[in-house]
């Protein structure tokens, strides 16, 4: 039987190296974004099946109609990529564009994950990756605050359905890649300059599978991301904000 992986955000970034890897593990691919003409582009160059769903998941109704059409299908693994951030003063910060991170970041990944689960559970095996950030393993982000409480809920979502399966002893995996800063395009739409040196999305997107297949539930790459988040937790949470809030101001262009 065919097996399919479903990628969205899958047209840049960190998504087109998930594309990439598993199209060389021969996945037939589901590849969904805004872009088609970006999509079309990524799948020429792929050495796979693939089918391009051009979508706009900061629209609910265009969420159900993702799921509609690959329901058939027989997804092994569904990566949920696609997300944005921004970068600013809240109270300067655009309101449209925050709500339209909060529908795509928290809304769209949600009904994915919890309609790919039941599928998933239905057929007894899978894979559910939840891309969200070191951002989401913090306290509150300071000039990025509307992205950090996303990266938090998805976070907080991931680990209470992984607990959840383990006590139903499901094959089911759901996990959460939450690397720190990233070379992708992600750095201009928020409007950011990393403090940090990125990571290469091709490393990112082959740490993630690596450890995903071992059934890590929340997926640090690079040592010095995983010792960070490990010695904030020592920190006063007020201490912990206050370093974030120096670092985020950094990024402000």
């Amino acid at each position: 039987m065919k097996r399919y992986a479903v990628i969205t955000g899958a047209s840049a970034g960190i998504g087109m190296e998930f594309a990439k890897k598993l199209a060389k593990e021969g996945y037939a691919l589901i590849l969904i974004a805004r872009r088609r003409e970006r999509l079309e582009k990524l799948a020429k160059h792929l050495r796979t099946e693939c089918e391009i769903l051009p979508a706009d998941l900061t629209k609910e109704a265009e969420c159900f109609r993702v799921y509609k059409e690959i329901s058939d299908k027989n997804i092994e693994i569904f990566i949920n990529n696609a997300g944005f951030g921004d970068c600013g003063r809240f109270w300067e910060s655009d309101l449209n564009k925050e709500l339209d991170m909060i529908r795509l970041n928290i809304r769209a990944l949600h009904i994915l994950t919890k309609l790919m689960l039941k599928k998933m559970r239905k057929a007894g095996y899978g894979y559910i990756l939840n891309v969200a950030s070191s951002a989401g393993l913090m306290p509150a982000g300071p000039y990025m605050a509307t992205y950090y409480a996303t990266k938090s809920y998805v976070t907080s979502l991931t680990r209470g359905i992984a607990q959840e399966l383990c006590e139903a002893k499901s094959r089911v995996y759901v996990g959460c890649l939450c690397p720190g800063p990233v070379d992708t395009e992600f750095n201009r739409v928020a409007n950011v300059e990393f403090a940090l040196k990125g990571i290469r999305p091709d490393y990112c997107a082959h740490y993630a599978l690596k450890q995903m297949r071992k059934r890590k539930v929340v997926i640090i790459p690079k040592f010095y991301m995983k010792l960070a988040m490990t010695l904030g937790r020592f920190l006063p949470e007020k201490t912990y904000v206050r370093i974030a809030a120096r670092q985020q101001r950094k990024k402000l262009l």
